[in-house]
């Protein structure tokens, strides 16, 4: 019996060729290819699509416009050469198919041919993504991708496994209940905040920001700051809010008087009248506004410990921005160190006024009871 081996062709299907000579072609006076005989012997395994193409190939060199009168000869001629070969090459191919079979549990299994799994993409591919029903028909086609992929490169994917080579699971311990203090411990929980709850470590928690958020500032460090490096948060600049009025009453006692009350403040803009400044939950500075129409700058003021430290020049800067192309006065005391500020933004004097102060300050206050007039005019 002839030996057999595998043919090295790149072709669509798995062919065998016999370790026999073929023969040879020849060719006649016209230069036309002669094509063997029909009746030459031909073995199942002689099968390989090499001498199809290069009988493809040579007639397709040799055909000219000459060559029409011949034309019906060689369509004669590949009629009775393909009638001959493609029976005992379906003959061959059945065979290979049945080698490659499989039984499982009573079923005969076979693999898929490169043709099959090419078309099997293509028409899983013409489909949208959306519309695949199953998880499982997912993980069939990309293994259906995979096994293309590796054909393509020559990659040996895992084809079987040995049963011997299998290790057991090592035995699982007994379930055991846990304590019921634990237990009782969880159904006491009633409700959990979202900000300290455990699904908020697993899907993060984003922080509310502050309503009417001005601006933020990382750069600035107080000496209070300073002492509190490991806690560091940037100050962030924003509007009046009604949470802020106790702190903001509290702070504007201590650096002028009593009684002072800025909730009218949140009756009229206060996004255009109002810069708070606050670090984390402690407002450490206020600039507020009489009005948007009178734009009369009525207390500017920082918490103790914070100065120094560039807060009240960015409040009076924001405060400025948020009314453009307006004048804007205050009245500030003749001894206080704020009237250096004021000028380096350009504000200017424009009234001296003696005892402006005696109604609001103690008699034995160290601030003047004079008062300048300044304006900025823009």
């Amino acid at each position: 019996m002839p030996s057999f081996r595998r043919a090295s062709s790149k072709d669509e299907d798995e062919t065998y060729t016999e370790g026999v000579s073929q023969p040879k072609r020849q060719k006649g006076n016209s230069g036309r290819i002669i094509v063997p005989s029909p009746n030459l012997r031909t073995t199942r395994a002689s099968l390989s699509l090499n001498g199809l193409l290069e009988f493809f190939r040579a007639g397709t060199e040799s055909s000219t416009s000459d060559d029409l009168v011949n034309g019906s000869q060689d369509a004669g001629d590949f009629e009775r050469f393909m009638t001959s070969v493609l029976p005992q090459c379906l003959e061959v191919r059945c065979q290979i198919q049945d080698n490659d079979c499989r039984t499982d549990n009573g079923t005969v299994l076979r693999p898929l041919s490169r043709y099959e799994v090419s078309a099997a993409i293509m028409h899983a591919s013409a489909f949208d993504a959306t519309t695949i029903s199953s998880p499982v028909q997912a993980a069939i086609l990309r293994k259906l991708q995979l096994h293309r992929e590796r054909r393509r490169t020559g990659i040996q994917g895992l084809i079987s496994v040995d049963s011997n080579s299998l290790t057991s699971l090592p035995p699982q311990f007994p379930h055991q209940s846990p304590p019921s203090t634990i237990l009782n411990s969880l159904t006491s929980i009633r409700t959990t905040r979202y900000e300290t709850s455990f699904l908020s470590r697993l899907y993060g928690h984003r922080p509310s920001t502050d309503c009417g958020l001005v601006a933020v500032d990382w750069e600035t460090r107080s000496p209070w700051m300073e002492l509190m490096a490991d806690f560091l948060v940037p100050i962030r600049y924003v509007s009046l809010q009604p949470s802020h009025l106790q702190q903001v009453h509290e702070l504007l006692a201590r650096v002028f008087w009593d009684g002072i009350d800025v909730s009218d403040v949140l009756q009229y803009s206060p996004e255009r009248c109002s810069v708070i400044a606050v670090y984390g939950k402690i407002i450490v500075g206020v600039a507020l506004l009489s009005s948007p129409q009178e734009v009369y700058i009525t207390y500017l003021a920082v918490r103790a410990g914070w100065h120094n430290s560039q807060i009240a020049t960015t409040m009076l800067y924001h405060l400025i921005t948020l009314n453009p192309h307006r004048d804007i006065t205050l009245h500030v005391a003749a001894n206080n160190p704020a009237m250096l500020l004021y000028n380096r933004f350009g504000f200017k004097a424009e009234e001296f006024i003696a005892g402006f102060y005696e109604d609001y300050l103690d008699s034995q206050s160290r601030a003047s009871m004079n008062a300048f007039r300044l304006r900025l005019r823009r």
